[in-house]
């Protein structure tokens, strides 16, 4: 209590450099997470992620997106526990008498060419969610939000037909080099993230099918409570009572440029053999046009 009081006096930036500091000399004692979810960018993960903490038996982490088997690997395991609580409070039961879980959002993981094999690595047990949106409202989406901040100065179509040429060497650059920051791979990968085929095979060869639940993000969006439940289910935490109650959408983008009609005829013949791939991997047509 007495170390509580001193932790209160002291202003709110060395209280924060002192409660890091903590987190890493316990991160021995700390849990790893049950569950990540692991993309797509710009399908909805937020806001799932956020109606799954409102879930009484859902411990959450320090922050949202800990990008540690992306961007910060090389920071090492210590770093990453940090962010979570005490494998104490998860092992304690609540009045249900269920385990506590814990997990975290990195909607990058799915896309990044080291992450699945990362992941299995040091969390070959964890349960990985995964929504995927129409590839072509992903890709202006997330074009959309380059634009908002101002780190996109190109037309989309102009965008789309360099994004090759941008992302290319990046790719190599980091499969050199794991420490490599590839800024522009995921910055300006707006077709290539929605080939979303590639990259679900490559997270199957590293884990068990059970352990991963593909969700269509426009049925998230559709009836969110029933998304929701599912995932629940499948992270074995059911319980009757309970919904979530705070519907609102997070992170939602706002542009008012709708897309070209040409432009997404020519978008939907270009991912039509993709996404039958994709259909086919996971055994299930998303009507995706």
């Amino acid at each position: 209590m007495e170390l509580q009081n001193r932790l209160r006096r002291l202003p709110v930036t060395a209280r924060r450099q002192t409660g890091w500091y903590v987190r890493l000399m316990t991160a021995r004692l700390r849990a790893l997470p049950d569950f990540l979810i692991i993309g797509a960018q710009k399908s909805g993960t937020s806001s799932l992620y956020n109606h799954l903490l409102e879930h009484p038996l859902i411990a959450a982490p320090l922050r949202k997106e800990v990008h540690y088997f992306d961007h910060n690997h090389f920071r090492g395991e210590k770093w990453y526990r940090a962010h979570f609580t005490l494998a104490s409070r998860l092992e304690g039961t609540s009045r249900t008498g269920n385990r506590l879980v814990t997990g975290e959002a990195s909607p990058s993981y799915l896309f990044h060419p080291l992450a699945a094999e990362r992941t299995a690595g040091l969390l070959p047990g964890a349960k990985l969610i995964v929504l995927l949106r129409n590839p072509i409202s992903r890709a202006y989406s997330h074009y959309q939000h380059k634009v908002t901040a101002q780190r996109e100065k190109l037309p989309f179509v102009e965008a789309l037909a360099l994004e090759e040429a941008r992302i290319q060497r990046e790719r190599e650059k980091l499969l050199r080099n794991q420490k490599y920051d590839a800024k522009a791979l995921f910055d300006y990968s707006y077709l290539t993230r929605g080939i979303y085929a590639d990259q679900l095979q490559l997270w199957y060869d590293h884990f068990p099918r059970e352990q991963m639940l593909v969700l269509r993000a426009e049925d998230f969006f559709a009836n969110t409570p029933a998304t929701v439940q599912q995932v629940v289910c499948f992270l074995g935490l059911q319980q009757s009572d309970w919904a979530p109650q705070k519907l609102e959408a997070s992170n939602v983008g706002s542009y008012h440029q709708p897309m070209d009609s040409e432009v997404r005829a020519q978008l939907a013949e270009y991912y039509a053999p993709h996404n039958d791939r994709l259909y086919r991997l996971v055994g299930r047509d998303f009507g995706w046009t």
